[in-house]
């Protein structure tokens, strides 16, 4: 498929993985397929740098090393899509994949949590109902006298 065609992957709104960074491999395909199963190569493998990639900038190579760094082999991550009977749909797929683990991976990890004191009101619901519980299994107990 010649580069012109191909787009290459866009992640997020300001990141797009350019088709001359990712490489292809195809395979035959176990599953379904009947008869064509031993013909076609249906099996596609997605290859991309993530390590010397021009598309990221310092900050997302850094955070795709770490985040990714046990998928990572010599800094390429690997995508194998063979779910589908058909070697396009399988290339869908894999780009797909591609996109949203690069997408969790780049994606600024959340403020950390600042902790407050409970309110007056949920301390007080939360005691009400221990009280209430406290008295429910009073009265599944034998009376006394």
């Amino acid at each position: 498929m010649p580069a012109s065609d191909d787009p290459g992957v866009r992640v997020s709104a300001g990141l797009v993985i350019p088709a001359s960074e990712l490489s292809w491999r195809f395979s035959r395909s176990s599953g379904p397929g009947g008869q064509g199963v031993n013909t076609a190569d249906s099996r596609v493998e997605l290859m991309w740098d993530a390590a010397s990639s021009g598309a990221l900038t310092p900050v997302q190579r850094q955070r795709i090393v770490e985040r990714l760094g046990n998928r990572l082999v010599a800094g390429v991550l690997t995508i194998a899509a063979s779910e589908h009977r058909n070697q396009l749909r399988n290339r869908d797929a894999a780009r797909a994949r591609l996109a949203a683990i690069v997408a969790e991976a780049v994606r600024a990890p959340a403020p950390p949590r600042r902790a407050t004191k409970p309110t007056r009101g949920s301390t007080e619901r939360r005691l009400q109902a221990k009280q209430r519980r406290t008295d429910v299994k009073r009265m599944r107990q034998r009376p006394t006298d």
